[in-house]
């Protein structure tokens, strides 16, 4: 096992609760796509897939000034699970985990990668969630081989769900994992988090 951790960050959302295009507002000094690829790359990533939508030129464009490789999910049902498949078409293949990252969660932490990456080597076979106050939170980690079994009508909720014991929790000082991105109230309330930080 190699042990190099790739990530799939999902780009492709339509930001319908929002009414604008979640992916490019600014937060923190930069956008929220941009905010996700720094925490990536500063956490370690060793690869990173940009998942987006077919008419999701702009933020293709935001995404390419970080090193990414870009796919564009062109499903019809354009949900969370063909993003992941069409992500992994791409993903190296010796990458022995990924990273499944959502834009929604831009608050998530450099550090709080890195202890994805850091679990996965100590335990490869486990599929690694965050935890903070007791709750699971994202980006979740998936070993290569778990993420093969992603098919059908399978979603990423299935495969955490169908064999806890492989599951790994850890505990994480990072309330990004919890704090998600759906509506312009959710984006204030972010926007002034992320100015503290």
């Amino acid at each position: 096992m190699s042990g190099k951790v790739a990530a799939i960050l999902l780009a492709a959302g339509k930001s319908r609760r929002m009414g604008c295009c979640k992916q490019l507002l600014p937060l923190g000094g930069t956008t929220v796509i941009g905010r996700c690829l720094d925490a990536l790359v500063q956490g370690g990533a060793s690869e990173i897939v940009v998942v987006v939508s077919p008419d999701g030129v702009e933020v293709a464009k935001a995404a390419l000034a970080y090193p990414v490789k870009l796919v564009t999910n062109s499903s019809d049902e354009g949900d969370m699970a063909s993003s992941v498949r069409a992500g992994r078409t791409v993903v190296p293949v010796e990458a022995s985990g990924v990273i499944i990252a959502l834009c929604d969660y831009p608050l998530v932490q450099p550090a709080t990668v890195t202890r994805l990456l850091e679990s996965h080597l100590a335990e490869p076979h486990r599929i690694v969630i965050p935890v903070h106050g007791g709750r699971r939170g994202h980006p979740v980690l998936l070993p290569r081989l778990v993420l093969e079994e992603l098919q059908g009508n399978l979603t990423l909720k299935d495969l955490v769900r169908r064999d806890p014991p492989r599951l790994l929790g850890i505990e994480v000082d990072d309330p990004g994992v919890l704090i998600d991105m759906d509506t312009p109230e959710d984006y204030r309330r972010l926007r002034d988090t992320a100015s503290l930080t």
